[in-house]
């Protein structure tokens, strides 16, 4: 991509197209409109699946991909993500709205419209709000495990249609499974044979021709052989049924609810939802970017998706967010800009107004193989693996995400991973690495070391921290301080190398301050070496260099070294130590040192 032009800042910030506008001609919008003409076929039978799932009826899936794919193209950040529906979006609409409604009725589909522009108005608010480094809290973990866990419930929810068994709905997964044994002889063959042949055409056709659209295939292929068999014997007797034919119409006008019973009963869903499509949006478009060479703006993303949720609640649109197949099939297409994405919207429309009668032969059952198959595909067992190989805080993480996905609500299942995922990352930055250091006795830049057989200083301790010192991280810091009084009291002075702190909130500068008041009481004092630029900035507004002494903060550790064991340290031990830490100690040797009774050094 070329340069971007000089605009005016506020109508590039309200319009984000504007970005790439200018950088179309014949040979970009040439490849978009390629991409997105297989964009919009590939979208044909991933709609109609994914309103199965979510229990909408099969025209809303088509209807979600286009409104907010073209919007979300326009102002959104990503030049390859496309949005529209998901099987998580479908999965949380369907778990959360079918105890509030019948699946498909009209009143379950106002819901469906309302919770969608409740997300949308979510996730407009955060992203101007600049909250899009929100979902960096989420662990990745979370959304594998939550995936993992809808796809079984998805090929739970399709066995009836898979094998034709009359099953009750709202039962849990492993209740279904209970059901399908009870009721094994009731199962129909011709219904199960249409799914067979639609599930191994499917993964016959992925690979065998990767980049061939297997569900169209796949479709085809199940419809055929459901032709034949209510030719040959008869509707009545195979008992095959079909999706019907869709509305052969643009995406109607809608209107959500706004009643206020309406928003407090889907809010808790609507937050939930929320995180869950802006993890899933970002988390693709930063992944495209990556191999694009593009910087997505993670608030602009949000911006994007929150409006085309908005904007599509009024043109029956059920929730819509990233899609990673549609996406990567983008990229791989050759799409150049945005507009491949709104190309890819606009073709549906049309694509529909054609194709709509026909979903009159395609079968339930070889929806469910279809079902099936990406079912099978959501489950990463390769992330899962390597997590549980790796990892034990984000298999936690993962395994209650997905238990939860089984058991749990879906929302709350999506929440109590987010909520794991910020506890681990809380206890992880509340400790950080602390270290004890000594010089290096074979180099000659005495550069420290961290290494348990080499003697320490009996009246200083030096001590490295790797990480942050805010609110959640003193105590721990505070607790490792003391150790040294309690490991070895004549170590009163303490030399803290802090090259590894990033940050010093309130209570890290307050702990840094007591800390050097406590140790001057002791008749020693604490020093700081190698400190960055923002902490001494953070420290020196607040007054607490003053606090610590500036004397005491030191740049070069040859300065650190010579001022503390010079000027600081009490010469009299030193005639009597044998330890010989610091070149500065031959100053202070006597011919025949006397040891020095003390503790051997410890590590805290």
């Amino acid at each position: 991509m070329n340069q971007v032009p000089q605009c005016d800042l506020f109508w590039v910030k309200l319009f984000p197209f504007l970005r790439w506008w200018p950088q179309l001609n014949k040979g970009t919008v040439r490849v978009d409109l390629l991409a997105a003409v297989t964009g919009a076929i590939i979208v044909l039978p991933q709609g109609v699946a994914f309103a199965s799932i979510a229990g909408m009826p099969p025209e809303y899936g088509l209807y979600a991909a286009m409104i907010p794919a073209i919007v979300a193209a326009l102002f959104g950040s990503s030049w390859h993500l496309v949005s529209g529906p998901t099987t998580a979006a479908s999965i949380v609409l369907f778990a959360s709205l079918s105890a509030l409604a019948v699946p498909g009725s009209p009143e379950y589909v106002k819901l469906a419209l309302t919770l969608t522009f409740m997300v949308g108005l979510l996730e407009l608010g955060m992203g101007l709000a600049r909250m899009g480094t929100l979902v960096n809290f989420i662990s990745h973990s979370v959304v594998i495990g939550f995936t993992a866990g809808a796809a079984i419930l998805i090929a739970t929810k399709q066995i009836k249609n898979f094998f034709g068994v009359p099953i009750p709905r709202g039962l849990h997964f492993h209740e279904v499974f209970i059901t399908l044994f009870h009721q094994f002889d009731k199962v129909n063959g011709y219904v199960t044979l249409v799914s067979v042949v639609t599930l191994l055409a499917g993964i016959l056709v992925k690979r065998l021709a990767p980049r061939f659209p297997y569900m169209i295939v796949a479709m085809v292929a199940g419809s055929v052989v459901a032709l034949i068999l209510n030719t040959t014997v008869g509707q009545e007797v195979s008992r095959i049924t079909t999706v019907g034919a869709l509305p052969a119409t643009l995406p109607p006008l809608s209107s959500p609810d706004f009643g206020l019973d309406t928003i407090k009963q889907l809010a808790p869903v609507a937050l939930a939802a929320a995180l869950l499509a802006l993890t899933e949006a970002v988390s693709i478009a930063r992944a495209l970017g990556a191999r694009a060479g593009q910087r997505i703006d993670g608030n602009q993303e949000f911006i994007g998706q929150g409006l085309s949720n908005i904007v599509g609640s009024f043109f029956s649109a059920y929730v819509a967010t990233g899609s990673f197949n549609r996406s990567g099939v983008n990229y791989e297409a050759g799409a150049r800009t945005p507009l491949a994405a709104a190309f890819a919207g606009i073709l549906l429309i049309g694509i529909m107004l054609v194709v709509a009668p026909y979903a009159d032969y395609l079968p339930n059952a070889a929806m469910a193989g279809i079902l099936f198959l990406v079912a099978w595909g959501l489950i990463d067992f390769h992330h899962i693996a390597q997590i549980v190989r790796t990892s034990r805080s984000e298999t936690v993480i993962l395994g209650a995400t997905f238990s939860g996905t089984l058991f749990l609500e879906l929302e709350f299942a999506i929440m109590l991973g987010v909520f794991l995922s910020l506890m681990f990352y809380l206890n992880r930055t509340s400790r950080p690495r602390i270290l004890s250091r000594v010089p290096n006795p074979g180099d000659s830049q005495r550069s420290f070391t961290t290494d348990g057989s080499l003697p320490e200083c009996p009246q200083l301790k030096i001590m490295r921290i790797d990480g942050s010192l805010f609110f959640g991280a003193v105590s721990n810091v505070e607790q490792a301080m003391h150790n040294v009084d309690a490991l070895n009291p004549q170590q009163t002075h303490l030399m803290l190398v802090a090259k590894g702190i990033n940050f010093v909130d309130l209570a890290g500068a307050e702990l840094l301050a007591g800390e050097a008041e406590r140790r001057r009481k002791l008749g020693g004092g604490l020093y700081l070496y190698e400190v960055k630029d923002a902490v001494w900035e953070i420290l020196d507004k607040g007054g607490y260099i003053d606090a610590i002494g500036r004397l005491n903060l030191f740049h070069a550790k040859e300065t650190a070294l010579n001022t503390i064991v010079d000027a600081r340290l009490d010469h009299d031990l030193c005639r009597r130590c044998d330890k010989r830490i610091f070149r500065e100690c031959a100053r202070y040797a006597d011919p025949a040192p006397t040891p020095l009774p003390c503790l051997p050094p410890q590590q805290p």
